[in-house]
């Protein structure tokens, strides 16, 4: 049997035996006299439904692509390597694979660690390097997206195969990626993240074989394959269309923006500097026009371009009445002083060289306005605040690579996904490593959720909203953990009903869906082991919590989230106990409320219906937060481990 046509009819059963169990929950089930904790587990449980439709909808388009051709001969192809203090003996093992692939190519060690000794070895290898200009100096970096764009102002290739330090490529990686870019629509090309150092059991959950599998798969159905950051090939067009159009796009929010509050800055500028004379208020009042002038030229859609150089003119001008003013006072004292004094060596400023010096915009007079300054800055094209003013890599979130994929995939390019493992990497092998990495992850999800929310923005497909909400919608599961784990617990402990009845009617809708959910995941996935992935989707509810309200922080405050590069070897010291310490608390409350509820049972103040379902609850979320014990006392990789 067709085995999209087998996904196909799981996912419809999925969908519609869910909707059956929520509709039943909410209209007759919820227990409205312990609404407290009735109310948000069927909140919870209708975010799981709605995590199972967006689930069944990526399945639905399921796309394995066949081989394809072979690649056009001479295109350009730029290798970039980004590195900024992994060993040097490992990013050199990665960039000496990367110079042996067979397309003709130019290997690139991008090195944000500026490291002498990274540089001497990269030349001995007949490597490129490259590091960040003083063009950067006293600027944000923007940490891995920062050296991606660094790197693409200093290089010319058509193509560029993207590798973490880790990340050794197979010989033939650009010949099996290249062809895909045949098809002039392609901007990028990614292929599976897959460890060298992982165990068979892959207790740290590195793998993502339902990932870099079915949802990939999935999701390049619907013309919205990812960008995962590495072992990705992306056409520079692609990039630099984004870049400009980011630009563009950046500098006319800035200046309406800017020119929406002018009038406010302008009458408090003359307020504070109402003692200087009338040549300055007469110079704020021009200002005041060009302010006008440039609101009224931005409605009739003119250049941003032309509308802030008009600006800036304006201004340069005002400031250059003023120094003028002040000269000619100066002078005037000066000349006065002579008289007086008898002189009579007739000095006079009109030096027009220095009276320009003087009015430039590092010594304005008007630069030294306080209320002035900013509003002059932000109507600036140049963007004094930024090292390049083209960033064709997302610079909003601290992992760069979905915030550029969704914005190519705007712009009308396609993606695509090529499921073959060419190159393989070093996945953490602790789990303080593993934690550090997935926080960062959710975290840059989080920001592009919340400062370009993929149900809003312009130029993508329904299909495509979909894709990118479902991996935003995803990491709000930390939420949904707690209510889960919280609800049995309330039960055996306190004999609150979370459901007004364990009834025939509930475990008739609940188990049906509960099933066929589990043989759509088993089915899709052709087989692959998906278990450890269920489980860190709850057991790092703490992790998921955090990035949620941490990314808030982040863009809705301006709270620094900083960027942790993820270390490429084993930390030292003994299990992270204190970063598990919610889950090791949700556990001993759990195997607590098991044994209470079931004392309760045995001397008749429990319901043995009641009781029963939820200690069997009670041994799911156990056995799904196992795996972080298990983690914590993990050792490393062996190779027979």
């Amino acid at each position: 049997m067709n085995h999209q046509f087998v996904v196909r009819v799981l996912a419809t059963l999925t969908i519609v035996l869910g909707i059956n169990y929520i509709l039943w929950r909410w209209l007759f089930s919820v227990n409205w006299s312990a609404a407290w904790i009735s109310v948000p587990l069927a909140m919870v449980e209708t975010y799981s439904l709605i995590d199972a439709f967006l689930f069944g909808v990526t399945m639905w388009r399921l796309r394995v692509r066949e081989v394809p051709p072979a690649p056009a001969e001479g295109l350009s192809v730029d290798v970039f390597i980004t590195t900024y203090n992994e060993p040097v003996d490992l990013v050199m093992t990665t960039a000496i694979a990367a110079r042996r692939i067979s397309y003709p190519h130019k290997t690139w060690i991008l090195d944000d660690g500026a490291r002498p000794a990274m540089k001497g070895a990269a030349e001995a290898a007949g490597i490129g390097y490259i590091t960040r200009s003083p063009d950067w100096d006293n600027l944000p970096r923007h940490a891995k997206a920062g050296n991606l764009n660094n790197a693409l102002a200093a290089t010319q290739g058509e193509f560029l195969l993207i590798l973490d330090a880790d990340q050794i490529p197979e010989p033939g990686i650009v010949h099996s990626m290249l062809g895909h870019f045949n098809n002039e629509k392609v901007a990028l090309v990614q292929t599976p993240q897959w460890f060298s150092n992982v165990a068979d059991d892959d207790i740290l959950g590195s793998q993502a074989p339902l990932f870099y599998g079915p949802i990939q798969q999935g999701k390049d159905g619907w013309n919205a394959a990812f960008f995962c950051g590495s072992n990705a090939m992306i056409r520079r067009e692609a990039l630099m269309q984004i870049g400009i159009t980011g630009y563009v796009n950046g500098v006319t929010a800035t200046v309406k923006q800017a020119l929406k509050g002018a009038d406010k800055v302008i009458a408090r500028a003359r307020t504070e500097h109402r003692t200087a004379g009338d040549h300055v208020i007469l110079a704020l009042e021009d200002i005041g026009a060009a302010v006008r002038g440039a609101r009224q030229e931005l409605k009739q859609d003119q250049s941003v371009a032309n509308i802030t150089y008009g600006f800036q003119r304006r201004v340069d001008l005002a400031a250059r009445s003023i120094v003028m003013a002040d000269i000619a006072s100066l002078t005037a004292d000066l000349d006065e002083i002579e008289r007086m004094q008898g002189n009579g060596t007739g000095v006079r400023y009109n030096d027009e060289a220095a009276i320009d010096r003087l009015a430039r915009r590092d010594w304005s007079p008007i630069g030294a306005m306080g209320s002035l300054r900013g509003l002059v800055r932000d109507l600036d094209v140049d963007r004094p605040q930024e090292a390049l003013p083209v960033m064709p890599m997302a610079t909003n979130s601290v992992t760069e690579d979905m915030a550029t994929c969704m914005r190519l995939h705007a712009a009308g390019w396609e993606s695509v996904y090529h499921h073959e493992i060419l190159a393989k990497g070093l996945a953490p092998e602790d789990l303080r490593t593993m934690l550090t990495q997935r926080l960062r992850w959710a975290q840059g999800t989080m920001q592009v959720f919340l400062r370009e929310n993929p149900l809003l923005q312009r130029g993508l497909s329904a299909g495509q909203r979909l894709m990118y909400f479902s991996t935003m919608w995803s990491y709000l599961s930390g939420f949904a953990a707690v209510v889960y784990i919280a609800a049995p617990i309330i039960f055996l402990c306190f004999g609150v009903m979370p459901v007004d009845a364990f009834s025939s009617d509930f475990f008739a809708r609940l188990i049906p869906f509960l099933i066929v959910n589990q043989v759509l995941f088993f089915v899709a996935a052709r087989g692959r082991k998906t278990w450890r992935g269920q489980q860190y989707s709850l057991a790092l509810f703490p992790v998921w919590i955090k990035a949620c309200t941490t990314a808030a922080g982040n863009v809705l405050f301006g709270r620094d989230l900083g960027f942790a590069v993820t270390p490429k070897t084993r930390q030292k010291g003994g299990p992270p106990w204190s970063l598990i310490r919610a889950q090791l608390a949700a556990i001993a409350a759990l195997v607590l409320a098991a044994v209470l509820g079931l004392v309760r049972m045995f001397t008749g103040l429990g319901a043995p219906a009641g009781t029963l379902v939820n200690v069997a609850w009670v041994i799911y979320d156990l056995l799904i937060l196992s795996v972080i014990i298990r983690a914590a006392l993990y050792k490393g990789f062996t190779p027979n481990g």
